[in-house]
């Protein structure tokens, strides 16, 4: 290890040297705690080369803090790790930064040969929306790897990267992977083309609830009434969570037809199908909905009895 004169730092040497791992990783945990720059480089140091993993996987979770870039090139090295702990701590790690600057040194990464590598490089990339992982990410929606392809979508999805519709929408519809198609489903909600509600309503049909669910929320978000009757439809799915996202899409949108059997879920066995439905038809408003949500006010869930009273509250001022 480096030499150093800070004398918190020195004061830990004897435990960051001991023999018994469980006595180095608590150093390690009292050596981040300082917050000193001078630790820095002692981090780093046991995160590349300490030869207990759980050590090694400790300093990658106290590097987290960290913006430096020889952090983030030791972060992303130890992606490779040969120990798995150490690899899932170094990736988590890397989704906690926040600048751009850290982006451009993760950015190689997302080219590695190990999918995990490039899975975990794509995944700490999306929040920090860098344009220049654009092009990356289009090519790693072709990726052999199904874990990749979904990272890539929550790039994409980030940046809201209009050249990315078309690809999106194709595997939102035909991906293999369900994960893969509810990912790209999600992401479809930045734009309202219509290739975009063409491809949520094909979703709708999907043979995973997952997809359904997603699909229907996505619906909802961009608040398309072409897919109206698509979303009641699914106010009858075989999973309550596909029938609750339908219901708040249709009371986002308005779909007056709607009306009917939203009315039939205020008697659901899932009180929050009940809420939920109470809530779209506030949002709807017709005024033959005013008596079975009047019914419904004596709800045994109470959180459903307010939703009642918003949806009543909401009627009455149309009436009004």
């Amino acid at each position: 290890m480096t030499d150093n004169f800070n004398p918190d730092i020195i004061a830990l040497r004897p435990r960051l040297n001991d023999r018994d791992a469980g006595v180095r990783r608590i150093a390690l945990i009292e050596l981040a705690d300082l917050e000193e720059p001078d630790a820095l480089p002692l981090l780093i140091g046991f995160l590349r080369a300490d030869p207990d993993a759980q050590v090694r996987a400790q300093a990658a979770a106290l590097l987290e803090a960290w913006e430096e870039p020889e952090v983030v090139t030791a972060l992303c090295n130890a992606l490779t790790d040969s120990d798995q702990s150490v690899r899932e701590c170094a990736g988590q790690s890397l989704t906690q930064l926040k600048t751009q600057a850290a982006g451009a040194v993760i950015l190689p990464w997302i080219e590695h040969p190990d999918s995990s590598v490039r899975t975990r490089a794509l995944r700490a990339l999306r929040e920090l929306r860098l344009a220049a992982s654009a092009p990356f990410a289009l090519t790693a929606l072709e990726d052999s790897d199904a874990g990749v392809r979904r990272e890539a979508i929550g790039v994409l999805g980030w940046l809201k990267d209009p050249t990315a519709l078309s690809k999106l929408a194709r595997l939102a519809i035909e991906d293999e992977n369900v994960d893969v198609r509810r990912a790209a489903t999600g992401a479809l909600g930045f734009s309202r083309q219509p290739e975009t509600v063409s491809a949520l309503q094909h979703a709708l049909q999907d043979q995973h609830w997952q997809v359904r669910e997603e699909a229907a929320a996505t619906l909802g978000k961009l608040e398309q009434q072409e897919a109206g009757r698509e979303l009641v439809a699914r106010l009858e799915d075989d999973y309550w969570q596909v029938r609750l996202q339908a219901a708040r899409a249709l009371g986002k949108l308005r779909f007056a037809a709607a009306n009917n059997a939203l009315i039939q879920l205020l008697a659901h066995s899932i009180s929050n199908l009940r809420k939920e439905a109470a809530l779209a038809l506030g949002e709807l408003g017709d005024h033959q909905a005013f008596a079975a949500l009047q019914n419904a006010a004596h709800d045994p869930d109470p959180e459903v009895r307010k939703a009642v009273r918003i949806a009543l509250s909401q009627l009455a001022g149309r009436i009004a």
